[in-house]
């Protein structure tokens, strides 16, 4: 079993790099965004550091983004949504696919 971000690095192919790098690999996740920093050579993975977010997924980008939405569609057609629990369904799942 390996890492997220050694099978991020190994899904692009950056262990066939001949030559010896620094990578940073970002970990986009539904509830997380993490990040980490990983050195490549030979084959050899090795990750020197790594940090996240819990607060800063895609599920939180997601909600921004319907926030963001109800806040327009109020100030141009002067009507709130956020009490219409069909439209903020039908907002989320356009958030997702955005």
């Amino acid at each position: 079993i390996i890492n997220e971000p050694t099978a991020a690095a190994l899904a692009y192919g950056l262990d066939k790099e001949s030559k010896e790098q620094t990578v940073l690999v970002f970990d986009l996740g539904g509830g997380t965004f993490d990040v980490s920093v990983l050195e490549i050579g030979e084959g050899v993975f090795e990750v020197k550091s790594t940090s996240g977010n819990t607060h800063l997924g895609g599920d939180d980008w997601d909600q921004r983004i319907i926030d963001w939405l109800v806040t327009e569609f109020k100030n141009t057609e002067g009507v709130d949504l956020s009490n219409d629990k069909m439209a903020l369904q039908r907002l989320k799942e356009a958030a997702e696919k955005a």
